[in-house]
């Protein structure tokens, strides 16, 4: 039986990790988006509508790319699979256009979700565009600001934008804000989680979306070089990017996976995300992960440059993978990540997403100690959200040429 067959359980964990943690009511929805699942998703006009729009509207399949710049200058042999050019601009459509047909199928009227960095909500506000329902994005007042570009384009799509001022005013709030709102009318609204985290069966149903990245990524690298890659890369707050380029190399032994938390300012508490390389097991919005917690034992301040990484816990099959020693968890800081940003603009000419570009720095880093070896990394997503922000406190990046 293949792994994605295998897990998750059927009560959603993946190892120790994952379950549903919610109220009774709650449990009650989410037992019938999970039965909406197994029989919609699988049913062939569900698929062959699914592709169409993957193709026809999407524009997939994204095309992986060789690095011959960047990779003459570091060694090694650097890949991308360029997620930056899937419509709307991430690897989030992936998922969201997949939530939206399933809200459609099962007759919802609204589409609620968070954003952190905002890739997420546009892509939930054009999946409500396309499919014609309602949409209502919960975002930290901090990211608000910080992601402005990405404010507008969710309200150009006709979503309405719930700015989040307790706690952080960042993604963890946002989260909180959304659950809630969504308790309010579970019945005409479906909560579109942005990653493979919360309860079952979002983790699983996220990952099963965005898998199409790993089998297009498997194939492509195949047809272009005659093997596999020697390692796969991708930035993991949440994980969804991740476990979609994961997903296509996990029965492949000889291909080495790394996950690249953000790193942040420092390792001191407060000033990261790490949760897979520092965090315990806990409890979060309704699932179970390693979380980074403080002393007594509540999720603890986190921070990233990338907004879409800071998030206090991390997806569950992402725990279970670092447990089995399957996925490799490493570090990109604030400063690694700059530079992979500013390098991969003058030497391939392509804007990276602040997330993506963690993934970025660890390749140049892991390319300069396997200079025989080929990585391939899921560029998840285009950087044209973040360049007001990093132009206005970082300049053009002159320091690092």
């Amino acid at each position: 039986m293949s792994y994605l067959k295998q897990h998750p359980t059927e009560d959603g964990y993946f190892g120790e990790y994952g379950g549903s943690f919610v109220p009774p009511e709650l449990q009650s929805e989410m037992d019938k988006i999970t039965e909406a699942y197994f029989s919609i998703s699988k049913s062939h006009e569900f698929i062959s509508e699914l592709r169409s729009i993957r193709k026809h509207y999407q524009g997939r399949p994204t095309p992986v790319y060789f690095c011959k710049r960047l990779s003459e200058i570091y060694g090694g042999r650097i890949y991308l699979k360029r997620e930056d050019l899937n419509h709307t601009g991430a690897h989030k459509l992936n998922h969201c256009m997949g939530e939206g047909l399933l809200a459609k199928y099962l007759g919802k009227k609204k589409l609620i979700a968070e954003t952190g960095a905002g890739q997420h909500g546009v892509a939930l506000a054009t999946a409500a565009a396309y499919f014609g329902l309602e949409c209502e994005i919960h975002m930290g007042e901090v990211d608000i600001a910080k992601e402005y570009p990405n404010v507008v384009r969710m309200k150009l799509l006709g979503a309405t934008v719930v700015p989040v001022s307790h706690g952080l005013k960042s993604l963890k709030e946002a989260v909180d804000s959304a659950f809630e709102a969504y308790l309010k009318d579970p019945i005409n609204t479906i909560y579109c989680i942005g990653s493979v985290v919360g309860p079952h069966p979002f983790p699983m149903m996220v990952r099963d979306f965005q898998h199409v990245v790993g089998v297009e990524a498997r194939e492509q690298f195949l047809e272009m070089t005659g093997e596999l890659p020697d390692a796969v890369a991708a930035c993991v707050g949440g994980g969804s990017n991740a476990m979609g380029i994961f997903s296509g190399f996990l029965d492949d032994a000889e291909v080495s996976l790394f996950g690249v938390e953000p790193g942040g300012r420092s390792l001191k508490m407060g000033d990261h995300a790490a949760s897979m390389s520092y965090g315990k097991p806990g409890i979060l919005h309704g699932f179970k992960s390693y979380l980074l917690q403080d002393e007594k034992g509540e999720p603890a301040p986190v921070y990233s440059i990338a907004s879409g990484l800071d998030y206090p816990g991390s997806g569950p099959e992402h725990c279970m993978l670092k447990d089995k020693k399957r996925v490799h968890y490493e570090i990109a800081n604030d400063k690694e990540t700059l530079e992979a940003f500013y390098k991969l603009c003058r030497y391939e000419g392509i804007i990276p997403a602040l997330e993506s570009a963690h993934a970025v720095a660890f390749a140049m880093r892991h390319a300069q100690k396997n200079r025989q070896k080929s990585i391939l990394v899921n560029l998840s997503g285009r950087g044209d959200k973040d360049i007001d922000f990093i132009i206005e406190k970082y300049g053009a990046g002159d320091e690092f040429f």
